[in-house]
């Protein structure tokens, strides 16, 4: 009995899984462009980070004040978040215009995943841990790649979608 209601379990969630994702994937393919800037924190904002990277103070700047600078794990939560919209960003830019470069969007892409995985290494660290330099290492790695990341996707907006950009600028 057993060895027939099992199979047609795990078919059954595996079919309500897939319909799932695709649900997902068409109300994410039907958001406008006002609903994305509208899903973009804007807690924290890498000019924080930029502030302690700049010049003389970039050599001498400790883990612990970028920790600071980040603000933690409330500024990490905020670039995973904006990771994953930046990137459905790219993906409606590329829905909307025919001449967006690919490769472009294959970094922007990576980045976010790079981004939410140190991230989520870093908030995993710190649960369980005492701050300490590992988990502001990686802390830093996310914000700068982060700071990086919105810089191509204000150049992939501007290439390719420049009514969008001031949107895109003044949400940032």
């Amino acid at each position: 009995m057993i060895y027939v209601v099992f199979p047609i379990a795990v078919i059954a969630v595996a079919a309500l899984y897939l319909a799932h994702l695709r649900a997902a994937a068409r109300r994410r393919n039907a958001q406008s462009w006002e609903s994305l800037v509208a899903q973009l924190r804007l807690d924290w904002t890498p000019r924080e980070l930029n502030d302690c990277t700049q010049g003389s103070e970039r050599i001498s700047a400790t883990p612990e004040v970028a920790w600071q600078r980040i603000k933690g794990p409330k500024g990490l939560c905020v670039m995973y978040q904006n990771a994953r919209v930046m990137m459905e960003m790219a993906d409606y830019a590329a829905r909307n215009s025919e001449s967006v470069d690919r490769e472009l969007l294959e970094t922007l892409r990576s980045d976010a995943m790079q981004i939410r995985v140190y991230v989520a290494i870093a908030l995993g660290q710190y649960a369980f841990r005492q701050l300490n330099e590992s988990i502001c290492v990686n802390a830093y790695r996310a914000a700068s790649m982060y700071v990086e990341m919105e810089d191509r996707m204000t150049e992939l907006l501007q290439g390719h979608a420049a009514g969008l950009v001031p949107d895109f600028s003044a949400a940032m």
